[in-house]
């Protein structure tokens, strides 16, 4: 079920969104998000996050690149073309490595680009919906959805319980 309002509570410190965040997180409270203008370690944890699938794939993505790049020199100068080239083998892996690698990092470097594209869903031309323009500067907000009106007068008690004073009703 979505949502129908949004409501966000503005901090001003990153340990302050911290507890804040571990405390809806206790209270119950789903779908929980915090929005901060830098990277904050222990915002995964708070928020009981799970692990991102980006580095998954770009291993993935790695290991796939490094194959690729090897059968296509192995293929090129053992069965497509093959010219015994001062009595090396046809297929001499050592003098493979540099294009493996360079297959490798290209083609993990594209996956890691396009999965984040995909699941921050940032397309090109797509407008960034920013709640504050301070939120990108020096503020932190919790977001907390809520279902109806009686969930938000609920949730602006807790918030206001947390001390977070400034507090902002979006709808969805």
């Amino acid at each position: 079920m979505k949502a129908h309002k949004l409501l966000l509570g503005y901090l001003d410190t990153p340990e302050r969104a911290l507890e804040a965040a571990e405390k809806a997180r206790r209270a119950g409270f789903s779908g929980l998000d915090l929005f901060s203008p830098y990277p904050v370690h222990g915002f995964e944890a708070a928020l009981d996050l799970k692990p991102s699938w980006v580095p998954s794939i770009a291993k993935v993505m790695l290991i796939a690149g490094a194959g690729l790049a090897f059968l296509l020199q192995a293929w090129t100068s053992a069965v497509d073309w093959p010219i015994n080239v001062g009595g090396k083998p046809l297929v001499s892996w050592p003098a493979f490595m540099p294009v493996v690698f360079e297959g490798a990092v290209l083609l993990a470097g594209l996956a890691t680009f396009m999965s984040l594209m995909h699941f921050l869903r940032a397309w090109p031309g797509k407008r960034p919906a920013v709640a504050s323009r301070r939120l990108t500067v020096d503020r932190f907000a919790l977001a907390i959805p809520a279902m109806d009106e009686a969930d938000c007068e609920r949730i602006k008690d807790f918030l206001k319980g947390c001390g977070i004073d400034e507090i902002e009703i979006r709808e969805n």
